[in-house]
């Protein structure tokens, strides 16, 4: 599995409020066998993970996504609650946890955040002189990212409250200034109504805030008619649908290619049933292209029921390609070096400037 199946959902006509697009994605027939819901952990807050024995990760989690493949429908309803006097700080033990029955609760986006964060993080494997006996020994120093929360992303709310959610609609896709930032779906339209909101509370890059704050006003979609073929409401229906066709087929390969053509890596978080749960890195090629990190629940024939992604600037896209590059090379500074066109001293400067200065010898 490399690439996103995104079978079934289809780009319906886009909304616009300033700078902020919204294209909803459609679904003729809802997912079988999968409902999600939400569950909230009390007052917006910082949460800690225990990822295993020896390692914590530590965030602002507002909420839990409920996945039931029971067949029995959703699990919990919206605004759902774990309880009076939940603390300010909420173990929750694991990004993924099985809950009982045919359910798993997991917390959107950060199993994705966590996958790229973790990305390399045991440092080098091998003992090259030119590296530190401290990388050696513990990993990499404490990687920490910044993210907006949507609602301090200017216009977002506003886009939300007012627009119109389509009969059928599973998800959407959300850009600022046509930027893509994120991509949401779910596998019924009764699931995206009330985790519509939830939008609101979701993480969004450092880019798509600025575009939304900066960025001018984008036009809107709209319809062209020659009126002079169109003798009939079916004439007028044909028409209507044609310009559909040329919307969806426009987004699909010019707006959103940046998703949909991607090649990514996956690795499998949990089985449920028929169903699977999988995080996804992009290639952290160079040159500018627009990348994301997401997470998926995915059918047996690999498509996409649930999907959520978070769009990386260029500057963790940097990070990211630089521990790639370092590990396909065995952490050999001259081999990673020469495959990246450059000298060993620049390198040097490239892993100080990137926050990985704990991998040399004299970090100073």
């Amino acid at each position: 599995m490399t690439s996103l199946d995104l079978t079934g959902l289809t780009a319906g006509p886009a909304q616009v409020w300033g700078g902020i697009r919204l294209v909803p994605l459609l679904r003729a027939e809802a997912v079988e066998g999968l409902r999600l819901s939400r569950e909230v952990y009390g007052d917006p807050a910082d949460a800690d993970v225990r990822l295993n024995h020896t390692t914590r990760y530590t965030s602002y989690i507002p909420h839990g996504f409920v996945a039931d493949w029971s067949g029995e429908g959703p699990s919990a309803a919206y605004g759902t609650r774990l309880g009076d006097g939940v603390p300010s700080r909420v173990p929750l033990h694991r990004m993924a946890k099985r809950r009982p029955g045919d359910r798993l609760r997991f917390l959107p986006l950060h199993l994705a955040l966590e996958g790229y964060l973790a990305l390399h993080f045991g440092g080098p494997c091998v003992q090259w002189d030119t590296w530190s006996r401290a990388a050696l020994r513990s990993g990499l120093s404490p990687r920490v990212e910044s993210a907006y929360l949507g609602a301090d992303v200017p216009q977002l709310a506003d886009a939300l409250r007012v627009f119109e959610i389509h009969p059928g609609q599973c998800g959407v896709l959300v850009y600022a200034a046509d930027a893509l930032g994120a991509a949401f779906a779910v596998p019924h339209p009764d699931d995206y109504r009330a985790l519509h909101a939830t939008l609101l509370q979701d993480l969004f890059g450092e880019l798509i805030h600025q575009y939304a704050q900066y960025g001018c006003p984008v036009t809107e979609f709209t319809a062209r008619v020659d009126d002079r073929r169109v003798r009939s409401l079916a004439d007028l229906r044909a028409a209507a649908r044609a310009q559909e066709r040329a919307w969806r087929e426009a987004h699909d390969t010019v707006m959103a290619a940046e998703l949909y053509d991607t090649s990514y890596a996956f690795s499998r978080v949990y089985r449920m049933g028929g169903f699977d749960l999988w995080r996804f890195l992009p290639p952290f090629h160079r040159g500018g292209a627009a990348q994301h990190i997401g997470e998926a629940i995915t059918d047996r024939k690999g498509r996409v029921a649930y999907l959520k992604t978070f769009r990386l600037s260029e500057n963790q896209v940097r990070r990211g390609h630089l521990l790639q590059s370092l590990a396909a090379h065995d952490w050999d500074p001259v081999r990673t070096a020469e495959a990246l066109g450059t000298a060993v001293e620049e390198l040097t400067r490239r892993i100080r400037t990137a926050g990985f200065a704990a991998l040399l010898r004299h970090p100073r």
